[in-house]
């Protein structure tokens, strides 16, 4: 069902978790390759390894050339979440992230960071650029979290009430 959607579906979208399991277990080129809408895929090791057939050790070796592979063979933009998260595009420079903190390998990360990258989307339509901005800000929101004092575990919730404070930045505000 959820692989009929992706495949239909004209709008640009972003696929984590279950959707990645999804287009998997039914073949992600086939469906990818059928879609007129940008694609942002964002896994980590583990699903980047099952859509493409290797060991998340082989995905971690060379980060680089498996999220530039990916993107090319399924036709979309791909981030590469970890401590240095690869964005890659066909066609496109490859960007990595340096930004962020320990503190943020946390349960719902993830989804804060779709949900940036969804909306800078909708608004910059440009998959590899709201991918890569998205990506910049999430790790700046993270490491505000730690100057204020979170810890080493930070939330989704206490990331995604820094996320303002992660643009103002860059904005040259406060």
């Amino acid at each position: 069902m959820a692989c009929h959607f992706i495949e239909a579906c004209p709008v640009p979208l972003v696929i984590d978790a279950d959707g990645l399991n999804s287009l998997q277990l039914s073949g992600a080129g086939k469906i990818l390759g059928k879609r007129s809408g940008s694609t942002v895929l964002t896994p980590h090791p583990g699903e980047m390894g099952r859509l493409v057939g290797i060991t998340p050790e082989e995905v971690e070796r060379d980060r680089w050339k498996v999220a530039r592979q990916a993107a090319e063979d399924l036709k979309c933009t791909v981030l590469l979440k970890g401590a240095a998260s690869v964005i890659a595009t066909r066609g496109s420079l490859l960007k990595v992230n340096r930004t962020g903190h320990p503190a943020m390998a946390q349960g719902g990360m993830g989804d804060v960071l779709t949900g940036m990258i969804l909306s800078l989307l909708g608004q910059l339509k440009d998959a590899h650029v709201s991918a890569c901005l998205a990506a910049f800000l999430h790790g700046r929101a993270g490491e505000q979290a730690v100057r204020d004092g979170c810890g080493l575990s930070i939330s989704a919730g206490a990331l995604a009430d820094r996320v303002g404070t992660a643009v103002r930045s860059v904005m040259g505000g406060n």
